[in-house]
């Protein structure tokens, strides 16, 4: 299957353990990657405070860009904010006649043409969609059994665009862990916010959140995440969270793609674990890194 890949600003940055080990599962389930060139900023949260059309305009590039390589392939994109926004502009145009004359208007310079046709898609959604758990499971070259994994989807994946699961209860990612070998953890918070957006502005929230979230992770082996914001509020704010509380907080977090690619055999050079902030050593043992 061949898929149009936007990466987004944070994948080549503070997330590349996630954008790497995106493209080496999608390899090994044999998906095609077809990434855009002169792909930019989708304005994550930050355009739309200087400017609506900005943030819509930013967005409706990059999906016009698809054209050039592939009519008809769906965009994937791995990070959540980043598919929120290209999402958006899909609703906004749907509801505005004229938004997609002025979005085209400031396009035209680069000969681009925003049509509104592209399907925008979550790499939760296809993973779980595309690549059947049956079909997953005579990958496993390395098993995951005794394992046991919290799913995190966070709020952005599901919400308001719930387009292929449910936004409160979801449940598309635990066919997958369960295809590796490993077992779902039993929660409820999976699909509750971690405060990302809130951590440079009103830090103790956030903190408050995150924590909430660790907290209802205790007895799993670790949490497995879709989103670089989650990723990042979860295993970095580990150390603050524990001072703060005079209690230990420690528990491996992991980009899905990850354990995946792990469970496929992959070398742990190619899904860059290094990167990550919060392996622990019984994490590691459990599944022989």
């Amino acid at each position: 299957m061949k898929y149009i890949y936007y990466p987004g600003c944070t994948l080549e940055g503070t997330a590349r353990e996630y954008d790497q080990s995106t493209r080496a599962a999608m390899k090994a389930l044999g998906g095609e990657l077809l990434e855009l060139e002169d792909w930019t900023c989708c304005g994550a949260s930050a355009a739309e405070a200087t400017s609506y059309l900005l943030a819509m305009v930013l967005a409706a590039r990059n999906l016009a860009l698809g054209d050039r390589i592939d009519s008809e392939a769906d965009f994937l994109v791995p990070c959540s904010a980043c598919y929120l926004n290209l999402r958006r502009v899909e609703d906004h145009v749907s509801r505005d006649p004229q938004l997609s004359g002025k979005i085209n208007e400031a396009l035209k310079d680069e000969g681009l043409v925003y049509k509104g046709k592209r399907k925008v898609r979550h790499l939760l959604d296809v993973l779980a969609r595309d690549f059947d758990p049956e079909g997953i499971r005579p990958l496993v070259k390395r098993s995951l059994e005794g394992l046991t994994v919290a799913p995190y989807y966070g709020c952005q994946t599901l919400r308001p665009y719930a387009g292929f699961d449910d936004p409160e209860q979801p449940r598309s990612m635990e066919s997958l862990i369960e295809a590796l070998g490993a077992n779902v953890y039993p929660w409820s918070v999976g699909s509750k916010c971690c405060g990302a957006a809130l951590m440079s502005t009103k830090k103790e929230v956030a903190m408050e959140l995150t924590g909430g979230i660790l907290d209802a992770a205790r007895g799993a082996d670790c949490i497995v995440t879709v989103c670089p914001m989650c990723q990042m509020n979860l295993e970095a704010y580990q150390e603050p969270i524990a001072r703060k509380r005079g209690e230990a907080v420690k528990i491996s977090v992991l980009y899905l793609p990850q354990l995946m690619g792990w469970a496929f055999g992959l070398p742990g050079d190619a899904l860059k674990l290094n990167l990550n902030l919060a392996l622990n050593d019984s994490f590691r043992r459990k599944v022989g890194m």
